[in-house]
Order: structure tokens, then C-alpha cells, then sequence
């Protein structure tokens, strides 16, 4: 059992964040009739967790690096936790967005570093099993979010989904303190503050550029892309050394990583809305959303068994596949239809997922595997959020078929450039060193 300590620790943690994200997606319709929010309130409840997440995911993967991964992993499951006690107390639809910020940034402390603690841990087979199982559990959580959010909105108060991470929370840190090991520390490794503010400001105006509609930001997002390439290549400590991108197998990952948030998650609210429109219950909506994480548990935990030895870009490619041809089936919006196009979508899910976080890692040296981690995450985080702002003007003038025709088209595209860009085995994949600029 103590060999399998490590896993149990990062599996917490994950099903934490994993069910708090699909638990809010159902509540958020009893959310906005409380707190008297509107739709862009709600857009900014779930797009700014994912913003801040994607912002400081890459420096926390280089905090990671030189401070350790197991330090980082227990304070930022206690930020969590403390912001979810605030999220459950929110007495107005800003206070619940600030307080979602700064579970944002417990969680990118999370999960910057789970995948390289299992990678660190493990080896082998036994790597691949405990991604799988990885895989497994989140996927369970996710399962369990709609199902978990229907009951406790249906039967007590929407802020009960916020609360059910506290004790989840403490449970998760005091497994990573007695289950993980230290881990190897770079501390002559400097910060990249400046790359930092210029990713989130990036991030950040493209994501209010799409929600208010407003041209500006695009602009200032173009400027401050502009600085972070500047600023990464002069920095000696990058939070992103930009050579990375030159990986086929590195590039690849991440558009798929991109590509899956962005049609797989980003439409949950829209079809939620529309469900509570219909009549659905919150337990209902629960019920139809549900296949989702439930098909995606299965199939993660089958397909991780075989994680170690299965060409990376099959699973991916084809998990999209799936997610594109789910679409079309849940913007029917009948619940019937609901459950079905989860269903597809879910299976796709179940398949992509195990791959991303160790196919990033294995495409990279040894000395960035935080950096990788931290990439693909951000990827996942900044998919969801441009897709939630992408798809609310479109929901809005074409309905819910239109708003899922983006998402299969997305999916479509990130299964055809993962096909093309990754190659071979994951243990083969390009593993030159990769040094920061002196």
C-alpha cells in the first residue's frame, strides 16, 4: 500500500478540482436567480477560475521546479480550500468571481504539479497504471460533480458545492504530506515575473475581448503576446523556455489540450441553461449531464493499462473525433439527446485524457517536466475559458446547435493537428535537451 501512497495523494487533489468545476456548472443557474447575476456574471464565475489557472500555471510550474513539487502541491491545496469557503459565503456575484480568482490560483499550484509527482514516483508500468488511474479518478469526479451538484442545489442551497471542497480539501493535504516524498528542487532557478503579467494580460484581454465584444483588448492582447515572446526569450529562468515549441510532439499536445477544453467543457453551461429553461431540476440537469464523467472514468480506466505502450497520437486523435461527433447530438437539448451526446463525447474524453499530461512530459528533458505540465494545463484552462466567452455571443444569437457547431468544428481541427504532430510511441518522442538562454 505505501507504494501507492503518492497516488492516492495527487488523486485527491485532482478529484477536488475535477468535481468543483462540473459541481458549478449545474449550480451556476440557481447561482445567478440568487445572487440576481446575469449571464455575463456567469460567464465570469467559471472563465475567471479558468484565467487565473491558465496565468499562473506556467510560473507555477517553475516554482515547482526550484521549490519542489510536494510543498507546492500542499499550499496550493490549501489556498483551495480557503476560497471555497469563501466562494460558499459570496454575498453578491462579484465576491463569488473574486473569490473563484483566488481558487484559481490554489488550483494551478495543484495542478502544475500532480502529473510530475506521479512521473516521479513511478516508472515503467507502474507509471503507466497510476496515470491511468489518474485518468481514473478524475474522470469519476467528474462523473460525480453533476450528480453531486443536482443533490446538494436540489435538496439544501447552491453553496453547498462550494463548501464539499473544504473537508475534501484538508483530506488531500494531509494525504501529500504523508504520502509524498520530497522532491528535487532547482534553487538557483530564477522567477519570470515579467513573462507572468504579460501571459495574464494576454490571457486575460482576449477572453474580455470576447465576452464584451469589444475590439481593444484584442489589441492589448497582441502587444502584450509580443512582450512574452520578447521577455521569454532574453529571460535566463523562462517560465516558458520557447524552444520547447519546436517539439512537434510538444506542440501537438498542447493544441490538443487546447482544442478538447474548448469542446468538450466549454458548452456545459450553455446546455445547463438551456436544460433549467426547459424545466429540468438541478438534480435533473445532474442526471442528463452525468454521462459525461461516467463514460470517461470507464474508458480512462481501461485504456490506462496500456498508457505505456500506445502511440500517442491514436488515443488523441481519435478521443476528438468523438467529442466532435458527440456535439451535434447534445445541442438537440432534449435531455434524451443530452445524455446521449455525453455519452460519445465522454468516451472521447476518457481517451484523450490520460495521454495529455504524459505525452507533454515525455516530449521534454527531465529538468522540465514542471514547465511541460504546467504548458498542458494552462492549454486546458485557456481552451475553457476562450471557448465559455467564444460560444456565450453565439448562444445568444444562434442558439445552442449553433454554439455546438464551433465546438465540433474545434474538435475536428485539434484531431487533425494531433494526428499530424504526434508520432511514435510517447517513450520515443523527441527528448533533446532543451537549456534556458544565459
Amino acid at each position: 500500500m505505501r507504494q501507492w501512497a503518492p497516488l492516492w495523494a495527487v488523486c485527491a487533489g485532482a478529484a477536488m478540482l475535477l468535481l468543483d468545476v462540473t459541481i458549478v456548472h449545474v449550480a451556476l443557474p440557481s447561482t445567478g436567480a440568487d445572487l440576481d447575476a446575469s449571464l455575463s456574471d456567469l460567464q465570469w464565475v467559471v472563465d475567471v477560475y479558468a484565467l487565473v489557472l491558465a496565468a499562473l500555471l506556467l510560473t507555477s510550474g517553475a516554482l515547482a521546479d526550484r521549490f519542489g513539487g510536494r510543498r507546492l502541491f500542499t499550499l496550493g491545496l490549501c489556498v483551495f480550500g480557503a476560497a471555497s469557503l469563501a466562494c460558499a459565503l459570496a454575498p453578491t456575484p462579484w465576491f463569488l468571481i473574486a473569490a473563484r480568482a483566488v481558487q484559481g490560483a490554489g488550483a494551478a499550484c495543484v495542478f502544475a504539479t500532480g502529473p510530475v509527482l506521479l512521473h516521479q514516483a513511478y516508472e515503467g508500468r507502474a507509471r503507466g497504471v497510476a496515470f491511468g488511474a489518474w485518468g481514473a479518478v478524475s474522470g469519476a469526479a467528474a462523473a460525480a460533480g453533476p450528480l453531486l451538484g443536482g443533490v446538494l442545489t436540489h435538496q439544501f442551497d447552491w453553496r453547498w458545492v462550494f463548501l464539499v471542497n473544504v473537508p475534501v480539501s484538508v483530506l488531500a493535504a494531509v494525504l501529500a504530506m504523508t504520502g509524498l516524498a520530497r522532491s528535487p528542487t532547482a534553487a538557483d532557478r530564477g522567477l519570470d515575473l515579467a513573462g507572468t503579467v504579460c501571459f495574464a494580460v494576454a490571457t486575460g484581454s482576449v477572453v474580455y475581448a470576447l465576452i464584451r465584444g469589444d475590439l481593444i483588448p484584442f489589441g492589448v492582447a497582441l502587444v502584450a503576446l509580443v512582450a512574452f515572446v520578447l521577455v521569454e526569450r532574453r529571460h535566463p529562468h523562462p517560465v516558458l523556455d520557447l524552444r520547447l515549441v519546436r517539439s512537434p510532439a510538444f506542440t501537438g499536445v498542447s493544441l490538443a489540450a487546447l482544442t478538447l477544453s474548448l469542446s468538450a467543457y466549454s458548452g456545459l453551461l450553455y446546455v445547463s441553461l438551456r436544460l433549467r429553461d426547459d424545466g429540468l431540476s438541478a438534480l435533473q440537469t445532474g442526471l442528463a449531464l452525468a454521462p459525461l464523467g461516467v463514460t470517461a472514468l470507464v474508458v480512462s480506466s481501461l485504456f490506462g493499462r496500456r498508457l505505456h505502450r500506445t502511440p500517442p497520437r491514436l488515443p488523441i486523435a481519435g478521443g476528438l473525433l468523438l467529442v466532435a461527433a458527440g456535439a451535434p447530438v447534445t445541442a438537440v437539448s432534449t435531455w434524451q439527446c443530452v445524455v446521449v451526446g455525453t455519452a460519445v463525447a465522454g468516451t472521447g474524453i476518457g481517451l484523450v485524457s490520460p495521454m495529455l499530461a504524459k505525452t507533454a512530459i515525455g516530449a521534454v528533458p527531465g529538468d522540465r517536466a514542471g514547465m511541460a505540465t504546467a504548458a498542458n494545463a494552462a492549454c486546458r484552462q485557456f481552451g475553457t475559458a476562450v471557448g465559455i466567452a467564444l460560444l456565450g455571443p453565439v448562444f445568444q444569437a444562434h442558439g445552442l446547435r449553433a454554439a455546438f457547431a464551433v465546438c465540433a468544428g474545434t474538435a475536428l481541427l485539434g484531431a487533425a493537428l494531433s494526428f499530424a504532430l504526434l508520432r511514435g510511441p510517447q517513450d520515443a518522442l523527441p527528448r533533446q535537451p532543451v537549456r534556458s538562454t544565459p
